[in-house]
């Protein structure tokens, strides 16, 4: 596992955090925005009449309602990234992450309304009748790039496991296991039965459970976390203080939390924001060719209501609960994950500056001398014995640190190379640290509403992943079927669903950082196509208003 991981690791340097990609997709963003004239602030009216039917056409070709591709979109856009990507994201880069998933999700509203303006405009009709569109399309039939095209579905049958199925049912099973003591395994079968019997159905069915479930699960959801917001209404003004003061200087220490740099707080942001909203990867405009109508530039109005939905509103009030109830920077007890854990050579307190400064190189990844411990621990009763090393867990320093095998304090040697102890010892870990993902949200929710916050996350979180692992099925199906025709959708469906059911026992970092790297293998091919149709993007939206005013002078 460690091996995986750090393939991914490595692989994720060249891809979402390597130093060109925020750039490439704030850049995109940001051309779009003022190529097209702040289309995220002057369309926003129109398209919230748009879905709820104002101008619907009995006529018009296609699969779903403005209102159903939406919500189908956003469920594939609100799920883990809003509960547990949000917390990570505080986790890793402290406050100011939240501004650069704000600036992304803004950005992100136009570049989302351009790809889902452009795949509606050259989708296509299956043999099955349903509509088919995506990326991939525009890059085929305007773009004349098969090659691209390919890549991009490609990427996008990875991306539906990577990002979209295996995320979603591992947090699922975490939060359960948490909550309701429940073995991952069962949830993993009961959800994956379930996911099977919706994903047959085709996009109809698909629609019809996520306008039933999003609505919904957003309201329950939102309310819980406003409760602990105003329970905690203190703290609300210095969380933005915290939010505003750390964009170009980088958060400081405090409490457990070791430090964030700018370059760390933007790259984690951008890179959690783009995970949440999914603008510029391209996906949801594969749920939105579905959608009836026959002017693609009004589609894309739709869709830029997602990123404003999705991060603007939903990320913002989960980060504000973990940012007003404290428990960001807070260590508590849990048991350590393999992945999250590492032994460095001699010790380390959070009292000395300069062992703060050390370690916020170290977890900064700037150059410096911390190093990795080698060598034997000697444990008797459950405690090391030997002090020439510090065990950092979920980039805190580990507090209270208990070896335990069997379920009883674990007495003897368990080695360590190159800073990763030996699983084959099977030796379980467990003190004060701090904590991310979902239980950082669970405790933030539990801090004000007690058992009640665990529920709410819970069942929330279950329902939001769900409907995502639901959306992106669907996703992968119609690559599948531009890669391959109608013969591969059934060998694709049955491996996604294993997949899903395997992904609920697998550790959770190393399942977050394949996510990270599928994201930008679609993210990176779908922002250079819409970057070539940028002068058909301002002619179709031309032809829309001037067909628009047409309409409304001839009515």
């Amino acid at each position: 596992m460690d091996a995986i991981n750090n393939f991914l690791l490595s692989l994720d340097t060249f891809l979402g955090s390597a130093k060109y990609f925020p750039v490439l997709l704030l850049g995109t963003g940001l051309f779009f925005t003022i190529y097209l004239k702040f289309p995220q602030i002057r369309f926003f009216g129109q398209a919230t009449r748009i879905v709820r039917g104002k101008y619907d056409k009995k006529d018009a070709p296609g699969d779903t309602s403005h209102f159903q591709a939406l919500t189908t979109a956003l469920s594939g856009t609100v799920g883990t990234g809003n509960i547990g990507g949000v917390a990570l994201a505080l986790f890793l880069g402290g406050p100011a992450a939240l501004f650069w998933m704000w600036l992304t999700a803004f950005m992100g509203m136009t570049t989302k309304f351009v790809e889902v303006t452009l795949s509606h405009k050259y989708r296509v009709k299956t043999k099955d009748g349903t509509m088919a569109g995506g990326p991939m399309y525009y890059m085929e039939r305007k773009l004349n790039m098969k090659w691209l095209a390919v890549i991009f579905a490609v990427a996008t049958v990875i991306s539906s496991f990577g990002s979209g199925n295996m995320p979603q049912i591992n947090s699922i099973a975490s939060a359960i296991e948490t909550t309701f003591h429940i073995e991952p395994w069962i949830t993993g079968v009961v959800l994956s039965v379930l996911l099977g019997l919706v994903i047959v159905g085709g996009i109809k069915r698909i629609a019809n459970v996520a306008e039933a479930i999003v609505p919904t699960m957003a309201i329950i959801y939102v309310i819980g976390a406003l409760i602990v917001i105003f329970s905690n209404a203190e703290n609300i003004a210095p969380s933005f203080v915290a939010i505003f003061s750390d964009i170009f200087t980088g958060s400081a220490a405090v409490g457990g939390f070791l430090g964030a740099s700018v370059a760390f707080a933007l790259e984690k942001g951008v890179a959690r924001g783009l995970f949440s909203n999914e603008a510029g990867q391209g996906s949801a405009a594969i749920a939105h060719a579905s959608a009836k109508g026959k002017e693609p530039a009004s589609e894309g109005m739709v869709s830029l209501l997602e990123p404003f939905i999705d991060t603007i509103i939903i990320c913002t009030i989960t980060g504000l609960a973990i940012l007003s109830s404290g428990v960001w920077n807070k260590k508590m007890d849990n048991t350590f994950a393999q992945a999250d854990m590492t032994y460095i050579a001699g010790q380390y307190t959070e009292q000395n500056q300069q062992d703060l400064d050390s370690l916020f190189a170290y977890l900064n990844n700037e150059t410096n001398e911390v190093k990795h411990y080698d060598g034997k621990l000697i444990i008797k009763e459950g405690k090391a014995i030997n002090t020439d090393f510090t065990l950092i867990n979920a980039k805190s320093i580990a507090e209270d640190v208990i070896y335990t095998k069997d379920d009883q304090p674990f007495t003897g040697e368990l080695m360590v190379i190159d800073g990763r102890p030996d699983t084959s010892a099977d030796v379980e870990i467990s003190g004060k640290s701090l904590i991310h993902s979902v239980p950082l949200t669970i405790a933030a929710f539990s801090s004000a509403l007690g058992d009640y916050g665990e529920y709410i996350v819970a069942i929330g979180l279950m329902l939001f992943a769900f409907s995502t692992a639901i959306a992106w099925s669907y996703y992968g199906d119609r690559a599948v079927i531009y890669l391959v025709g109608e013969r591969g959708v059934l060998p694709y469906r049955l491996l996604y669903v294993s997949a899903f059911l395997a992904a609920s026992m697998i550790d959770t970092t190393i399942v977050w950082n394949l996510a990270y790297v599928t994201v930008a293998l679609m993210t990176i091919p779908n922002l250079f196509g819409i970057l070539m149709l940028h002068k058909d993007m301002k002619g179709t939206v031309n032809q829309y208003w001037s067909d628009f005013k047409k309409d409304s002078t001839d009515s």
